[in-house]
């Protein structure tokens, strides 16, 4: 237990750095305006990430790419999520399509930029490297293309269907998360070797990703939470979101694959791994870029981020120690 512990508490460190540096100044009357995170969120978002992303898909070998019952199997696993944590807002919230789309991506949307692969490297090998690639690639395409869509839809006002599909698709292709990827896949295919000054910047910006990632999570979150009250006014709508994401994602990824086909035991570790990360900072930013549903995205983030301590160091546990079942339909 102890060796998953030190797997898993230096990311939930970094977290908790973030948060108690600023509810120590915000203690001491001498907050850091919310608006100084705006550079380090430019960081994340336009540079850091998508290097990390790139780097990981470009040096991945095309030919391990092309796994289509894992990626089909992964990918449908989110989609499911998306469209459940969807439909329960959209219930809960009486239509409103806003509120559901960000309850969808926060049901789907795991910290598979920011924990994923550190965790996935240090508990299942370097053989975690094409699935976690897979995993980027596709979870960020599926739901990069469906928040600008709904979300364009439930701005409609009249609009016809081909300006909104162009904003759709403006917002799709324009996003660094989405370009990065691209650009990864193609540099694999043409094996492209950047220059060593090039891949050496690159790297630095991927190994700052984290660490940034995680003490901006811990920050914001303690600024946007007002009080323990604040928590409690909206945990009764993101709980069912938060067993989506923490308890029914990684379940429901197992047993597509298990259906599926047979698959390596780091493949299913790696995908259990990822499913079961907690909701992914993107999420309050996008409920912030959209103006929606912002009170509940931060409370998520952070509750989830705290109940995963349990959740995601059980999962390392039984990965590290061959418990975590391959294939819940075997004989």
């Amino acid at each position: 237990m102890i060796q998953v512990l030190n797997l898993a508490m230096p990311f939930f460190g970094l977290i908790a750095l973030g948060f108690g540096a600023a509810r120590f100044k915000m203690w001491r009357g001498t907050p850091i305006p919310e608006a100084g995170l705006g550079w380090m969120n430019f960081l994340l978002i336009y540079i850091a990430l998508p290097a990390l992303f790139y780097r990981i898909l470009a040096k991945t070998p095309l030919e391990k790419l092309n796994n289509v019952p894992f990626i089909a199997g992964t990918t449908l696993a989110t989609g499911l999520i998306f469209a459940l944590g969807f439909a329960y807002m959209i219930w809960r919230s009486r239509g409103n399509m806003r509120f559901a789309t960000a309850a969808g991506i926060c049901a789907a949307y795991g910290n598979i930029g920011y924990m994923g692969p550190g965790l996935a490297f240090s508990t299942v090998g370097p053989e975690a490297a094409v699935p976690v690639a897979l995993i980027f690639c596709f979870d960020n395409i599926l739901l990069f293309s469906l928040v600008p869509l709904l979300m364009a839809l439930s701005e409609g006002g009249g609009r016809s269907g081909w300006s909104i599909l162009r904003e759709t698709v403006t917002r799709i292709v324009t996003h660094p998360f989405i370009l990065a990827t691209v650009a990864g896949v193609v540099s694999a295919f043409v094996q492209f070797e950047p220059p060593e000054m090039l891949d050496r910047l690159l790297a630095f910006l991927q190994a700052a990703a984290a660490p940034v990632a995680l003490f901006t999570l811990g920050v914001t979150v303690a600024i946007r939470m007002e009080s323990f009250a604040a928590l409690g006014r909206v945990a009764a709508s993101i709980s069912p979101i938060l067993a989506l994401k923490l308890l029914v994602h990684p379940v429901l990824v197992i047993g597509i694959l298990s259906l599926l086909g047979r698959f390596e035991p780091s493949w299913v570790h790696t995908a259990a791994l990822m499913a079961c990360l907690p909701p992914a900072l993107n999420v309050f930013i996008i409920a912030r870029q959209y103006d929606t549903w912002v009170e509940e995205a931060s409370n998520a983030v952070l509750l989830g981020t705290v109940v995963s301590v349990f959740t995601l160091t059980t999962v390392l546990y039984l990965v590290k120690n061959d418990l975590l079942p391959i294939n819940l339909f075997a004989g």
